[in-house]
């Protein structure tokens, strides 16, 4: 029986020792989520689309409806559009009207998470009112917005992106006609 001990000692020596002089395996690259730059674009733009319809779709007395919304955007943006409408409610303030995308433009995209586009957006239609129903929208407010949205990658987004920011864009040309 030594020698049984013996053999089966020396065999896991061995798979230790081969185990340690195998050559690690050479990291595959991760995937960015798209294949090109315009399938990058056309995600951004239907993400946006679709945070935008999900605001129209918003009645400021039902915080429920607040959700489809959310679930489109992320970080900063996330929590100011969750401050905004909580406060909304609470106040009891009232929206009619829907923003309308008249055009959207892509600007960069990162290959490693990042995708901006400028859109257009007609709020022409889109009015706030206080609780007594006075006018709470800015009179002198242009009805088309120059803007620069930024949208990140995100698994848990239908179409891979997330809303992470909405800015003024610096270059109003996304509106021209």
């Amino acid at each position: 029986m030594p020698g049984k001990k013996w053999s089966a000692a020396v065999a896991i020596a061995a798979v230790l020792v081969l185990a340690g002089c195998t050559p690690e395996p050479t990291p595959t690259p991760t995937p960015t989520g798209f294949a090109s730059e315009a399938e990058a674009f056309a995600a951004a733009e239907e993400t946006y689309r679709a945070y935008v319809d999900a605001g129209n779709q918003i009645d400021l007395s039902d915080p429920t409806t607040f959700e489809a919304l959310f679930a489109w955007s992320t970080g900063e943006l996330n929590e100011l559009d969750r401050q905004a409408y909580s406060e909304f409610h609470a106040e009891q303030v009232t929206m009619s009207g829907d923003a309308r995308v008249i055009r959207v433009k892509p600007q960069s995209w990162d290959t490693s998470s990042t995708v901006t586009l400028t859109a257009c957006v007609d709020v022409s239609e889109v009015l706030f009112f206080n609780a007594d129903g006075s006018p709470r929208t800015n009179s002198d407010r242009e009805p088309l917005q120059a803007l620069s949205i930024d949208l990140v990658d995100a698994s848990s987004s239908p179409t891979g992106l997330l809303v992470q920011g909405v800015s003024t864009a610096q270059d109003g040309a996304v509106c021209a006609r």
